[in-house]
């Protein structure tokens, strides 16, 4: 049964998180606000859940799921070296719209699809996604939409498109920024921008003082 909690409500909010937690840990799903889109998560340490939030999106495992932290310190135990470029612009742009891309501790056991080694990270600034990050630990999250539909910047888009097949909604208003995170890849040679969102190249420049290549490839969907 899918329930929905109105997280804008201080009374309902802390119960609408124990229902998340208690969805995750059984291998359910659930949609979130974040500061970008609404997010669709799922314990990123259980590879059914995660073959689950694939198929409710109707998505590939080509196109592997990002992971969400609820602290900086979080990356320390998921990343096998955390590259310097990773450190200055987590200290500059997180929690908020950045997500990294790199090589994920080899000794990981889990599966987010077809990832070839690596990961992509990120910690939102919303107060409800930490809330929940913080209680159950690293999630496996992607934009709360059906593949190919826009991504939800409300909690009753993303049940419009997603229905029961999530086990609780958590409705935090509509997103601030609507527009999903900028991504720079740091598993290469050189950082690479993989998508340009609300944190620009130049401010990305600013901050790790080199150049940037051009986006390349598919452009992922996530939050």
């Amino acid at each position: 049964m899918t329930v929905v909690y109105d997280c804008q409500d201080a009374a309902t909010r802390q119960e609408g998180i124990d229902a998340a937690v208690s969805a995750l840990k059984a291998g359910e799903l659930v949609v979130m606000p974040t500061d970008t889109v609404y997010g669709l998560g799922c314990d990123a340490f259980d590879s059914n859940a995660v073959s689950a939030l694939l198929a409710a999106k109707g998505r590939g495992r080509d196109m592997p799921v990002g992971v969400l932290v609820g602290s900086w310190h979080t990356i320390d135990g998921l990343v096998f070296a955390v590259p310097p470029a990773a450190r200055e612009l987590i200290e500059a742009f997180w929690p908020g719209p950045l997500s990294i891309i790199v090589r994920h501790a080899p000794s990981l056991s889990w599966d987010l699809g077809d990832a070839r080694g690596s990961v992509m990270l990120r910690m939102p600034l919303h107060p409800v996604a930490i809330d929940l990050l913080r209680a159950v630990g690293p999630m496996a999250v992607s934009s709360a939409n059906v593949s190919g539909q826009p991504a939800a910047l409300t909690g009753k888009e993303a049940r419009d498109q997603l229905g029961d097949r999530v086990a609780v909604y958590l409705d935090g208003g509509t997103a601030e920024l609507g527009a999903a995170s900028t991504i720079v890849d740091l598993t290469g040679p050189a950082p690479m921008i993989v998508r340009e969102g609300p944190i620009t190249r130049d401010q990305i420049v600013s901050v790790i003082g080199t150049a940037i290549g051009p986006a390349d490839g598919a452009e992922p969907t996530g939050s």
